[in-house]
Order: structure tokens, then sequence, then C-alpha cells
């Protein structure tokens, strides 16, 4: 038993990146924490992690450890739940990643329902606009919405998504609407920036059957979507917005699409595991439950 729960605190500390970290993760307190490492140091005979005043860092050692570790660790919960699968509901805790903007509003309001439908599964929602690490950031479970670009992960698709060019009738009247896709390098676009932002690869567009990405610029761009959205309402400009953001613009005559005739396939909103094998119970119930759940709302 003490050889796991020093095995279990080391991959902590070593994937959350401090001793503190690690011991509210496990509910103990730091000390606790760094007695485990000190004892599996010294049972192992190597040092496994330099502790420096600000950061932690892995020896040559520790890394091949930790990535034995965390396979040891992922092979044990996985036989216990398959073990236990018969016999109970599903349990524990479960971490999940997803958009902030399509998080807010599709995954939040429902969380409460499966904690209702699944009381023994403690959900943790975490909401950003950068794409996490499932494996190192130990993540259960990821929503994301578009293509799909590492293979080495799962996707199941929950439902399609349909991303559409917009803009406030204020910002139509005064710039005119936009007739062709080229037409875009004319008008103020609003693109979203950072890491993996359409800012670098462009809108997508359906152009005589082939899809293609149009490079689009404007004064004003930004990683958090939902200030894309107000700036659009505002009428500062066009921006590439997903349908499940804007229905309720395009309805009330807030917004309004252009450039339909091009409008590209729709992607996809996937659940993302790191793996299939052996999930956990909790996992697989969630994530059936999504993909039921949006079957409904989309």
């Amino acid at each position: 038993m003490d050889r796991f729960k020093q095995m279990s605190s080391f991959v902590a500390v070593a994937t959350l990146g401090s001793l503190s970290a690690a011991a509210r993760d496990e509910g103990v307190t730091p000390a606790i924490i760094g007695r485990r490492i000190d004892a599996l140091e010294a049972r192992l005979g190597v040092k496994l992690l330099v502790r420096a005043t600000r950061r932690l860092s892995l020896t040559a050692e520790g890394e091949t450890f930790l990535a034995e570790s965390q396979r040891i660790l992922r092979d044990l919960e996985a036989t216990e739940g398959m073990v236990a699968q018969g016999s109970r509901r599903p349990s524990g805790r479960l971490r999940v990643s997803a958009p902030a903007g399509f998080g807010r509003r599709h995954l939040a309001p429902l969380l409460p329902i499966f904690a209702r439908a699944w009381p023994d599964v403690h959900v943790a929602l975490e909401l950003n606009d950068r794409l996490v690490d499932l494996v190192e950031e130990r993540f259960d479970c990821a929503v994301r919405i578009g293509d799909l670009v590492d293979s080495s992960l799962i996707g199941i698709r929950l439902a399609d998504n349909q991303r559409v060019v917009v803009a406030a009738p204020a910002y139509l009247s005064r710039r005119g609407c936009p007739r062709t896709v080229a037409d875009l390098a004319h008008v103020d676009c609003l693109t979203f920036g950072g890491a993996g932002g359409n800012q670098s690869r462009g809108w997508l567009f359906s152009v005589k059957g082939q899809t293609v990405a149009q490079r689009v610029s404007g004064a004003l761009e930004c990683s958090d979507g939902s200030v894309l959205h107000e700036w659009t309402l505002q009428g500062l400009g066009l921006s590439w917005r997903s349908m499940w953001e804007v229905r309720d613009d395009l309805a009330q005559g807030r917004l309004v699409t252009v450039l339909d005739e091009f409008r590209a396939p729709p992607n996809g909103i996937f659940a993302i595991l790191p793996e299939r094998k052996h999930l956990p119970l909790r996992t697989r119930v969630f994530v059936d439950w999504l993909r039921d759940s949006f079957a409904r709302d989309f």
C-alpha cells in the first residue's frame, strides 16, 4: 500500500508541478507528500526530482519512472473498474475540459442534470480555449469543436457543428455586403487570435465543390470567442462563428449571415478521450450521456 501511495504522489507532483498542488489534489498536507517522495527515492536509491525554490524538474531516472508509474496506475484503475462494473454505480472524480464559450452555454447547464442522475461521480469542469494535454494534465475527457489533429487520441462525434459568416445589419448597411469569398479582402474581419486561431489558417468555404481556406484580416482579433461575438453585435465587422453561438441572434435579427452559398460542410463536436481501452465506467457513462443530450439539442 505504501508503495502505491508513494507512486501516486510522485505522479501527482510530477504532473501538477509542485508538492502543494499534489497535496491539494490528494487532500493531505505538502509535508506528507514530501515524506512520501523522500521515502520513494530512498527505497529506489536514485533521485527522481530536483526541487528548486520556484520549480521542480525530473531527473532522467524520474522521467523513466513517471512514464512507467502512469502506465501502472492506469492499468490498476482500469482493472479495478472492470471488476467492479457489475456491482456498483459509476463513481469517482471526472475531469472534463471544454471551450469556454461552448462550455458555458451548452455544457455547464447540463452538468447538474448529470450530477442528479449519477450522484457518486464528482465532475470537475475546466473551461478555456487552449488545447489541453489530456494525458499530461490528467483529464478524463475533453469536448472539442472542429477537425481532430492528434491521431493518438480517441474522438467520439457528439453532434455536427455548422459555421457561418455573420455581421450586424448596421455594419452591412455602412460597408456593404460581400458577394464572393474574395470580397472578404475588402471588409473588416474579426479574427480569433492565439495558438491555433483562424487568423493564420483562414476561414473555410466551399468553392466549386472544394473546401478552401480563405485568409482574412482586420484591425481586431481576440483569443476569446465571446469577445468576437460582442464585437460582431456592435457592428465592428464580420466574424466566422458557430451556429450554436449565433442562432438566437439570427432569429432576432441582431445578426445576419452572408456568403451562405459558399458555406463549408459542417465539422463536428467531439468527446476526446486519451484511450478507448479500459475506460473507467464514469467516463463511458458521461460520454454516452453527452451524446444523447446533444442529439436532442443540436
